[in-house]
């Protein structure tokens, strides 16, 4: 070979050196922590974690192709098993964690102000202290809120109007936590323009929800409201007590209507996860969760089950039909 000739080969492979470092790099397996607040053979949790892989499918991550994803399922706990499993999840070094729920959030942020948290169904993100504001959330921290504190006032409207007759409700809340507090005060507020008295049934545990409802349903002309929150572990036994009790029922997430639930009024969020993805692709391309806005749903969705209205003895009034965006039969 020529000296020329080699020089020319020389220079042409060192010019491709960064072409072909670059995709190499482009194509690097990439990290991600997913701390979901379901057991794993959670359905509901499932399908939120199928919506978020088929959203960065969508978006060209594929799993053992060009992303790792460690997932860790936790039934939800006390704050020292959130503690334990944010320090697990941070000390396998993701280069951005999925996460759901305030409590499993704030222990994220609390265990890492470096590594990206994304997170979904985080009722009141600015409240508990985990982002600066919606628009500019500042840190390390950005995600998609559950719902907005005045859904919850829809929640009791919802109920008079499926159940006219009701001029008592019972809300199942949790009183230990902020969100469960703060959804009381919005209905509590509602009450009075709606004839309407309202008070509180905690779902701490099984027992306290059997008792509570037990209690309620004694009078006549009750109903009951869930709100988001820790009774979704309860779901099963809440709308078991509310057709043996024959109480109309509003409730926050479709699943429990799909589980013969009354009605629900709430966001979808599994699409939550699937925005959430979206997020984790541009941070996964240089884009800081300081810069990612807090996003609200701006779609909420009326589902009714005209099977546990039958079981309870309800007539869903007309005007309530033609607004359900999905009725099962």
């Amino acid at each position: 070979m020529q000296r020329r000739e080699f020089i020319t080969l020389l220079g042409s492979a060192v010019s491709a050196w960064p072409r072909a470092a670059q995709a190499q790099q482009s194509e690097r397996m990439r990290r991600i922590g997913v701390l979901m607040n379901s057991p794993a053979d959670d359905l509901v949790g499932q399908a939120r974690f199928s919506a978020f892989l088929q959203g960065l499918l969508q978006l060209g991550w594929t799993e053992g192709r060009n992303i790792r994803i460690d997932v860790r399922w936790v039934a939800q706990g006390d704050s020292e098993v959130n503690r334990q499993h944010a320090a697990e999840m941070v000390a396998l070094a993701p280069e951005v964690i999925l996460t759901t729920t305030t409590a499993p959030t704030a222990a994220l942020q609390r265990a890492t102000r470096s590594i990206p948290i994304v997170f979904a169904m985080v009722v009141d993100p600015v409240g508990a202290g985990i982002v600066a504001s919606q628009p500019r959330p500042g840190g390390n921290v950005t995600g998609f809120m559950q719902f907005e504190f005045s859904l919850a006032g829809k929640w009791l409207e919802l109920l008079k109007q499926i159940a006219p007759g009701a001029t008592r409700a019972a809300i199942l809340r949790d009183p230990n936590i902020a969100t469960g507090i703060g959804q009381f005060a919005v209905i509590q507020a509602m009450a009075p323009p709606l004839g309407m008295e309202v008070s509180a049934i905690n779902v701490r545990d099984a027992r306290e929800i059997e008792s509570g409802v037990a209690s309620f349903a004694h009078s006549a002309n009750g109903g009951l409201v869930v709100t988001g929150g820790p009774a979704t572990i309860h779901r099963e036994l809440v709308v078991r007590l509310a057709v043996k009790h024959r109480l109309p029922v509003v409730y926050p997430y479709r699943y429990y209507v799909d589980g013969d639930g009354l009605v629900s009024y709430g966001p979808d969020l599994p699409d939550q996860f699937r925005q959430a993805a979206s997020y984790v692709d541009r941070i996964l391309k240089g884009e800081k969760p300081a810069d990612l806005p807090v996003q609200a749903p701006v779609k909420y969705q009326l589902v009714l089950n005209l099977k546990a209205a039958k079981a309870i003895g309800i007539e869903v009034p007309p005007a309530v039909l033609v607004r359900a965006d999905e009725v099962i039969e």
